[in-house]
């Protein structure tokens, strides 16, 4: 697949303004445009999203902007300003969605409140991503991601036993709340087709960077209410499931899978200890955990003596899930990323070419694409203006007042 022969996308004809930065709201949006959503992206004149400049530059201008604002268009307006607060409800006013990741109160601050957006277009799909959510006593509280990571229980258990709490590597707490955004956008769309009327058809999705990560933390609530009990770190373990670890070969390390019945007894009989496979007491979950231990140290003896292929070709023929910890040279060569077209070329704007994440999901008749380059800052304030309605003389008298760029 390449740019120019990427197809429309199943929303072709959705309108979506961005009114975020960074990482939370923008990867929502970069999620609808990878799948034909127009979206325009607002930034302040001058220096633009702080992604620009964030990690690793080519050319001045990172390269993971390229990913995060891929088929967006950019245009440049100073929203402090009564007139760009003008030009931003102009826009607002004719979308479907809207996206912010502003601090609470900040729209507000611009006379762009729910109340007065829902007035001026009825029909307008809003998503506010925040550190805590527009409600509750933490609302004004400022929130990144990797707050809610802690504060959705997630980062209490990435470490190894006693050691300090470390990061997923990631900005995971902020994906999580883009695709739950993502996932409330297309439902309330949904709803807005199916149940709309004149009067009410839009709505606001509210989602707060830690109840994304907390939505995804499995039974870890429950257990506390019934048991009183805390989960804690386990390192690579997976508590309670057994066997799941990441084990030591001659060359590195390997994850092993071996938590169903039957795929534990084919483990068992690949590492040589069929007499484990065979234990009545290990012939469900329960019985393994609780002799874990032991388990892991049969597997861990095994594995030392092999390579990683060496583990993976054993394992892979007796359909026991394993895998190899990945590098990003191990995901740009692997021919299974390449056979599904998860590692794509882009080319930027200054024409280097970029290999990039492909898009998922797939969708089988109306697949997602790679249409344009990521944009640089201001790139579309015209040709977004124009179309908006405003003469070349309107637009010129703004952009000398600085109130675009």
């Amino acid at each position: 697949m390449n740019q120019e022969s990427a197809p429309a996308g199943p929303l072709a004809g959705l309108r979506v303004v961005e009114m975020g930065q960074l990482i939370a709201g923008p990867f929502c949006a970069k999620t609808l445009a990878d799948f034909g959503a127009d979206v325009i992206k607002i930034e302040a004149p001058g220096a633009g999203d702080p992604l620009r400049n964030w990690r690793m530059l080519q050319d001045g201008t990172s390269v993971w902007w390229q990913v995060q604002s891929r088929n967006k268009r950019s245009i440049a307006i100073d929203l402090r300003n009564a007139d760009g607060q003008d030009l931003a409800r102009q826009l607002i006013a004719e979308a479907d969605v809207l996206i912010e990741n502003f601090r609470p109160g900040t729209l507000e601050g611009w006379g762009m409140g729910w109340d007065a957006l829902q007035a001026l277009n009825p029909g307008l799909v809003m998503l506010r991503i925040s550190g805590y959510g527009q409600t509750g006593p933490y609302r004004d509280l400022p929130g990144f991601g990797v707050i809610g990571e802690a504060m959705g229980g997630l980062r209490h258990l990435t470490a190894e036993p006693g050691r300090v709490p470390v990061r997923v590597g990631v900005s995971i707490g902020d994906t999580l709340a883009a695709l739950h955004g993502t996932i409330g956008v297309l439902m309330a769309l949904y709803h807005r087709k199916v149940h709309g009327d004149d009067r009410a058809r839009g709505q606001v999705i509210d989602v707060a960077l830690h109840e994304a990560v907390f939505n995804c933390m499995e039974s870890l609530l429950p257990e506390y209410s019934a048991f009183g009990a805390v989960r804690e770190a386990a390192g690579s373990a997976l508590p309670g499931i057994a066997p799941s670890n990441a084990y030591l070969c001659s060359d590195g390390y390997v994850l092993v899978a071996g938590n169903g019945d039957s795929i534990f007894r084919r483990l068992m009989d690949t590492i040589g200890r069929p007499d484990l496979g065979a234990a009545p007491d290990l012939q469900s979950n329960a019985g393994r955990v609780a002799r874990i231990e032991e388990i892991d140290a049969a597997i861990g003896a095994w594995t030392l003596q092999h390579t990683i292929a060496e583990v993976m070709d054993a394992l892979g023929r007796a359909k026991v899930p394993a895998g190899k910890v990945y590098t990003a040279r191990d995901i740009a060569e692997d021919p299974h990323y390449r056979a599904r077209d998860m590692v794509l070329t882009q080319r930027t704007r200054d024409g280097h070419e970029l290999a990039v994440p492909g898009i998922c999901p797939k969708l089988s008749a109306t697949p997602g694409g790679l249409r344009t380059a990521a944009p640089r800052l201001g790139e579309d304030t015209d040709a977004v203006l124009r179309e908006a309605g405003l003469t070349e003389r309107q637009v010129a008298l703004l952009r000398e007042k600085g109130v675009i760029a």
